[in-house]
């Protein structure tokens, strides 16, 4: 592999993370957001500021996903008394109060960023076989949590709440649950993406990111975790072999998520999910 094969590998997998981390949130649970590009941007700045001061991977990386992920359980704790559209609006608002406050501070680099950030100390190589481990490491605690009863508990608050705290469950411990593990992931993608670009502004975490994170999620099957990760991969490279969509991304992602939400609201899982039922049904009649 090419700098360049490896470069591509690596933001394809640390997108994984990153939408996995949606998932877990918006997928598993229930509880939509738009603002997911600011934890994510948080674990980026936690780990830059650290990485800049001296410390280790080890240290950095591990920082920004517990900052993200305490963040999260704020933002949770905001949000517990709001639904649907207006938890839309709540989590979008958290995405652009993360962009006024770091383009505001110069400590945090102003609209200018943080520039060079020191390497995780691997070669290009290295640092991608080490975010595909992670990367495997996110989606097996994924499936984990989707086969637990933590994921049943899961389904039952995605799909009434109201049902599922009749039935004795604490629905705002499990979407606190929620969001304190689906923003760590997020924040550890944002570390991961430091290390990898060794360059961070504040548009990298801007509504457009949120919305392409998002995109993925819903294309690939939204609460499915093969599908999320097979969306990725497509959304992600999908620019790089089509570089007229480069300008008009948000664009092309806007048209993908109306055109799923209408004509395949399971998305690429829930495709292949019908396709395979009919495939078989036509088997045993035949």
């Amino acid at each position: 592999m090419g700098i360049y094969e490896v470069s591509l590998a690596t933001i394809v997998l640390i997108n994984i993370i990153l939408a996995l981390g949606l998932n877990m949130i918006t997928g598993f649970c229930g509880q939509i957001s738009l603002g997911h590009a600011a934890f994510y941007g948080i674990g980026a700045y936690c780990t830059a500021i650290l990485a800049k001061a001296g410390f280790p991977p080890a240290v950095t990386l591990l920082c920004g996903l517990i900052l993200a992920g305490a963040s999260g359980v704020v933002v949770g704790l905001a949000s517990l008394r709001v639904r649907e559209d207006f938890l839309a609006i709540t989590t979008m608002g958290v995405g652009f109060l993360f962009l006024g406050i770091v383009r505001q501070q110069e400590a945090l680099g102003g609209e200018l960023g943080i520039s060079s950030i020191p390497s995780a100390g691997m070669s290009k190589i290295g640092f991608m076989l080490f975010v595909l481990v992670l990367a495997a490491l996110a989606a097996a605690f994924s499936l984990f949590i989707k086969r637990s009863w933590m994921g049943f508990a899961f389904d039952a608050v995605a799909d009434d709440e109201d049902t599922a705290r009749v039935l004795g469950l604490d629905v705002a411990a499990y979407k606190l649950s929620a969001f304190a593990m689906g923003t760590a992931m997020a924040g550890l993608a944002g570390g991961l993406y430091t290390y990898f670009a060794r360059f961070i502004v504040p548009d990298d975490f801007g509504f457009i990111t949120s919305i392409t994170v998002l995109s993925m999620v819903a294309v690939g099957g939204i609460g499915s975790v093969f599908g999320v990760m097979a969306a990725t991969v497509v959304l992600t490279l999908m620019p790089e072999f089509f570089r007229f969509i480069s300008d008009y991304k948000l664009l092309v992602y806007g048209a993908l998520l109306f055109t799923v939400m209408r004509f395949a609201p399971g998305g690429l899982a829930g495709f292949l999910q019908t396709a395979l039922r009919i495939r078989k049904a036509r088997g045993e009649t035949g």
